[in-house]
């Protein structure tokens, strides 16, 4: 399994999940921490961009190396649409969504898939949805990929109105979800609410509150992963 994560934090909050010691290594684009589970974790970058290109070395890296992963796991802090998701929760994604990859026009927001190219959402298996939302008590939705982090009403109010299930906003998901995909690999996303989705107010976020939910959820998700690459 590969858990990508935006930043170092983050990726070692999730680490602290898994039991005894981890190792760096290295690969061609790509730095790993590999736990003593197996399980490799990636701090692949901030934006859909470079999470894409990380994950998309260390998956190469792993077929190359006959060994490939058999889940892709996108995890981290992010925001929160109110009162849905409040701060501190876990939000398990039923679709990842890139909220802002298409066109501005006069008539408002045309996804890139309504200019006749492109994907804008990857369903991850729905029975591992179900069950790692059972065991971490995560609500499930459309967690949304933004490249520009939302800091007014306005534009929370744009992106509910066009994604009514939607839960949580990262700038991750849909670049991870694109290089499972190219390497048909399932991929799941989980996220940890550190703030709102609306105004940009940094005395209200409460990083350090949501790295704490990814490692607790991390501890009840473990197993769960587990048992279904296994079954």
């Amino acid at each position: 399994m590969l858990i990508a994560t935006a930043v170092p934090a983050e990726r070692d909050a999730v680490a602290r999940a898994f039991p005894g010691p981890v190792q760096e290594v290295h690969r061609p684009g790509v730095s790993l921490l590999r736990t003593s589970a197996g399980v490799d974790l990636v701090a692949a970058g901030v934006g859909p961009a470079a999470a894409a290109a990380s994950t998309a070395c260390a998956l190469a890296a792993a077929a190359l190396d006959d060994a490939p992963y058999g889940l892709v796991v996108c995890a981290g802090i992010g925001g929160g649409f109110q009162p849905e998701a409040p701060v501190g929760s876990l939000v398990v994604a039923r679709t990842i969504t890139v909220a802002d990859l298409g066109a501005e026009t006069a008539d408002g927001f045309l996804p890139v898939t309504e200019l006749g190219f492109g994907v804008v959402s990857h369903l991850p298996p729905r029975s591992l949805v179900r069950q790692a939302a059972a065991a971490t008590g995560a609500a499930t939705g459309t967690v949304l990929t933004v490249s520009t982090v939302t800091g007014t009403a306005a534009r929370a109010a744009g992106l509910r109105a066009r994604h009514p299930d939607a839960l949580a906003e990262g700038m991750e998901g849909f670049g991870v979800a694109e290089a499972a995909d190219a390497q048909g690999r399932p991929v799941l996303e989980i996220r940890a609410i550190s703030n709102p989705v609306g105004p940009r107010d940094r005395a209200a976020w409460r990083i350090g509150e949501a790295l704490d939910a990814l490692t607790e959820g991390f501890g009840k998700l473990a197993p769960v992963l587990d048992g279904w690459m296994t079954a």
